[in-house]
């Protein structure tokens, strides 16, 4: 069973994935500090999720969702 936690996690690492796609489609007008914004986020929630299921787990549904949504 996932965690309230877990899920909340999963939502928010889809919304910043999500976020760099679209910068991703303007790259040539992005900012640096726009995208470095949402892959610090993406390490932080990585953090969190570390501490509710594991590193290694953690790093697993993180590249997962980039592979699914990227």
């Amino acid at each position: 069973m996932v965690s309230n936690e877990v899920a909340a996690l999963r939502a928010r690492i889809d919304s910043e994935i999500e976020a760099l796609q679209r910068l991703r489609e303007y790259a040539q007008t992005a900012s640096h500090e726009m995208i470095m914004h949402h892959y610090r986020a993406l390490d932080t929630c990585h953090a969190q999720l570390a501490a509710e299921i594991g590193e290694v787990q953690a790093t697993e549904m993180i590249c997962e969702r980039l592979e699914q949504l990227l």
